[in-house]
């Protein structure tokens, strides 16, 4: 309770801050959005999925709010996943939003991929990334405005506001992996050394490729790295951040589809 009281204080006293902060629309076009459709908001179904008045439903694209169970069976919601709907409701609920495209515009479910711009000009997706509410969750396909996402994210984490207090959301380090740990994680390291095997790119972080955390890039993937100017070979002795699924084969490993992903540190 006193978590979310806090939270409701920031979103009350903190709104013309924010709004501040938010890019103009102009400033959103010019970043590679396109503008879309606009509607009122009817219903808020957890801290990044909500209804319009029209029946469209939007996944705030590009970030990842703490998730509810939504029916699901044996799924636990997570730390602050109650909050942040509460809090999107406040940001949205009966107001009018336009929708900004970034890329893939429907997912498999149907839902708009969309970047919501309120009515007196809140980038939803910012104040959410500033309170510590989401955490960025991009994707190949839709990659606009990912660096001025990460920036609100670095932000409330320095401040260690939201999700970015609480040990369940904390990053981890490459060498404190442990076999049971999965699902999407931020995960920082220094590489050791890479390679390239078969036009697959490895960024390994341990002497045993079989124990040792290790992040990968496909060959269908390696185009988009080609054209940011990804030099893997250049990271060896670098320290990075990685975000995306963690899985466990040959050890613990990411997969990265898109140069957004990893961060270099240092």
């Amino acid at each position: 309770m006193i978590v979310r009281f806090l939270l409701i204080v920031l979103l009350l006293f903190g709104g013309e801050v924010a709004a501040a902060a938010a890019p103009a629309k102009g400033e959103l076009v010019k970043s590679g959005l396109v503008k879309g459709g606009w509607g009122r908001v009817a219903r808020v179904v957890d801290g990044d999925t909500l209804f319009l008045d029209d029946g469209v439903q939007v996944r705030l694209v590009g970030i990842q709010a703490p998730k509810l169970p939504l029916g699901r069976r044996d799924f636990k919601a997570w730390p602050l996943a109650d909050e942040a709907k509460q809090v999107l409701e406040t940001l949205t609920l009966g107001r009018q939003v336009t929708l900004f495209y970034g890329g893939q515009r429907l997912d498999r479910y149907g839902r708009a991929l969309a970047h919501l711009y309120r009515d007196d000009g809140l980038w939803i997706q910012q104040r959410l990334l500033h309170m510590g509410l989401a955490r960025v969750y991009s994707f190949r396909d839709n990659r606009a405005v990912v660096p001025e996402m990460l920036a609100a994210e670095q932000q409330a984490r320095a401040a260690h506001v939201g999700i970015w207090g609480h040990g369940w959301y904390r990053i981890w380090q490459q060498a404190d992996l442990h076999a049971g740990l999965e699902g999407f994680q931020l995960i920082e390291g220094i590489v050791l050394k890479t390679a390239l095997v078969r036009g697959r790119i490895y960024l390994n972080f341990g002497q045993d490729q079989r124990q040792d955390f290790t992040i990968t890039v496909a060959p269908r993937d390696r185009r988009l790295f080609d054209r940011a100017g990804f030099d893997h070979q250049g990271l060896a002795g670098h320290r990075v951040r990685v975000r995306g699924w963690l899985k466990h084969f040959n050890g613990p490993s990411i997969e990265a589809s898109h140069p957004e992903q990893i961060e270099i540190l240092d």
